[in-house]
Parts: structure tokens; C-alpha cells; sequence
């Protein structure tokens, strides 16, 4: 007769989760209409009409991924109350890392002093910080960390064309981050995510490395097709929100915040008419000074509701990223 298989440990026993805390980085330098306009043939009046955007910030030569990441980082550990090497994973969601390899998450652990922390990145674009959110939430539920410190960083200036109409005054860099850790209550949703490949050109870089590199060129530029991409964000992504919202078990009217990504105000203010939220929840309007930072829009307008007090600490928080894939995810949280 065979030997009886030994049974796996099942480690620790499911728990639920929550973020419990945030921390935001913005670059030095602010930049105005002002300085983009005369490049594209604009005006600071077209572009806020178009955008909602007044300025954005663009990282300095020492502002690299690595330093915006570890400062939003360190703030976000602070607010939780906890230090490097209690780190079980490091997550950094980004798509303006310079290097194929090796992922910026573990250079990123290196700097802090998480030397024992798994590190890997998240390639989703503006979505990719909710899909962080979401890995580290089922990381600590499921007892594969205690701890997991998600950061959205972009340096987009790196990768802007100053002289594309349709995106020079689009993008600005910064990082954002959380802590998620155990709760005794539930403090994180239900995750609804997909993607439509299908439409990947819509968002892109505009040449693949391979032709910049056979070409001798320099860094490409990214490319969207606003039209289509408004579209898309406003009729496709409401009904993921409300799917967040209903999957989490509460109503629109149980919010106490909305921070879409800050992509376009435009945007911003269809989702909320096509939602129907109620009026008096805060929204997340952030674009207006940070412009669209991709992965890092939606923890920097999270810190700064906070400390403004636009939104209640332990509130209610519906959170959506959406953009290059087309990657979308969301998801209801609890505020830290």
C-alpha cells in the first residue's frame, strides 16, 4: 500500500485586509500653461477647457523613480506605524522605468531597507495601482505577507512629446503609495479588473524599443487617441465602478469619496453624472495641479484628500484606474 501523502500546511488563516496608510511625493518644479502652450499652439484657456488641468509637475534629474517612490513610501509607512523590514512584498506599479530589467521593486526595497522583501513590478498603466492594491489585499488575506507596500511612480516628462497637441499638457510625474496590512474588518472590496487587448493601440508608446533601438532614436514618445479613449472611460468604465460598488456590498450612497483617475476632468464629470452620485460625496479632482501621473494619480489624490480633509479618515472610498491596455480595475476601500 502507498504512503498516506503529508497534508500542506495551510499557514495562516484567511484574515481580511486594509490600507493603512498613504503617502504622496510631488516633484519640485511646477509647471504652468504657460510654459507648454506656445510649443503646441495653444492657450492656458484650451487646455483647461479641454483638461481641467492649470499645471503639472515634472521630476527633476534627482527625482528619479527610485527617490519619488522611497519618499511616498516612507510617508505611507509612517501613517501605518511600520518600518522596512516588517515588509513582506514591494509592489511598484509603472510604465517609465528605465530598465527592462532588473524591476524597479527591488531597488526600490534595496533603498528602503526591506533586504527581505519580495519585489516585483506591475505593468498596467493608469490601472496599475489598483491591481497593486488588489495583489496585496489577497497577499495579506491570504498570509503571504503581513505587510505590502504598493507604489504608483511615473516620470510621464520623460516620455511626453512637447509638441504633440493631444498630450504635451497631459502628463506629469510623481509617486504615490500604501501600506496594506491584517484588519479585523474588512477594509478592502472586492476587485473588478479586465482588459480589452483589442484596443491596445489606443494608449501607447509610440514606436517599439526595437525601432528606437535599430534606428539609433531617442526615448518615444506616448501616443493616445483622446476621442476613442474618452469614450471608453466614460461609458465602459461607470458600469466597472458601479460593479465595484455592488460587489462591496454597499450603495453609491455609502461613500464618502470617489477618486477616479485623475486622467481628464471631463472625464472625471461624465463618470460622475453616468454614476449618479449623489451630490455632497467628495470627488478627487487632483488633475487640476498634478495633471494625468498614470499610476501614481490615484494614491497621490488619495493622500491629498486626506490631509486637506476632503475626505474622512476610516470613510468609504471608491477607487477606478483605467487607461493603456485597455487595463481597467476598481475597487471600494476603506481610507486609512
Amino acid at each position: 500500500m502507498p504512503s498516506a501523502r503529508p497534508s500542506l500546511s495551510p499557514g495562516v488563516t484567511p484574515r481580511h485586509s486594509r490600507i493603512l496608510g498613504v503617502g504622496g511625493y510631488r516633484p519640485r518644479r511646477v509647471v504652468p500653461n504657460s510654459e507648454v502652450i506656445e510649443a503646441i499652439d495653444s492657450s492656458d484657456e484650451w487646455i483647461q477647457e479641454r483638461s481641467g488641468i492649470k499645471s503639472r509637475r515634472w521630476a527633476s534629474e534627482d527625482e528619479t523613480i527610485i527617490a519619488m517612490s522611497a519618499a511616498a513610501a516612507r510617508d505611507a509607512m509612517a501613517m501605518a506605524g511600520i518600518t522596512p523590514d516588517q515588509l513582506g512584498t514591494v509592489l511598484v506599479a509603472t510604465v517609465t522605468w528605465m530598465y527592462n530589467t532588473p524591476a524597479a521593486a527591488p531597488v526600490l526595497a534595496a533603498e528602503l531597507g526591506a533586504t527581505n522583501a519580495a519585489a516585483f513590478d506591475i505593468s498596467a498603466a493608469c490601472a496599475g495601482y489598483c491591481h497593486g492594491i488588489a495583489i496585496a489585499s489577497d497577499l495579506v488575506k491570504g498570509g503571504t505577507s503581513d505587510y505590502v507596500l504598493v507604489v504608483g511612480v511615473e516620470r510621464l516628462s520623460d516620455f511626453t512629446d512637447p509638441t504633440d497637441r493631444g498630450t504635451a499638457f497631459i502628463f506629469g510625474d510623481g509617486a504615490g503609495a500604501a501600506i496594506v496590512g491584517p484588519s479585523e474588518t474588512p477594509g478592502i472590496g472586492p476587485t473588478v479588473w479586465g482588459a480589452d487587448g483589442t484596443r491596445w493601440d489606443a494608449i501607447q508608446q509610440r514606436e517599439p524599443w526595437t525601432e528606437v533601438v535599430s534606428a539609433g532614436k531617442e526615448k518615444p514618445a506616448i501616443v493616445m487617441q483622446g476621442q476613442a479613449v474618452f469614450r471608453w472611460a466614460v461609458w465602459s468604465m461607470a458600469p466597472v465602478a458601479q460593479q465595484a460598488i455592488d460587489a462591496a456590498g454597499i450603495t453609491i450612497g455609502d461613500l464618502d469619496a470617489f477618486i477616479p483617475h485623475q486622467a481628464n476632468m471631463r472625464i472625471i464629470d461624465s463618470m460622475i453624472k453616468t454614476l449618479k452620485l449623489p451630490e455632497g460625496i467628495p470627488v478627487a479632482r487632483d488633475i487640476a495641479e498634478t495633471a494625468n501621473t498614470s499610476a501614481a494619480s490615484i494614491p497621490l489624490a488619495t493622500e491629498r484628500m486626506l490631509r486637506e480633509g476632503q475626505a474622512p479618515h476610516g470613510g468609504l472610498a471608491l477607487q477606478i484606474g483605467f487607461g493603456a491596455g485597455l487595463s481597467y480595475a476598481a475597487q471600494v476601500v476603506v481610507l486609512p
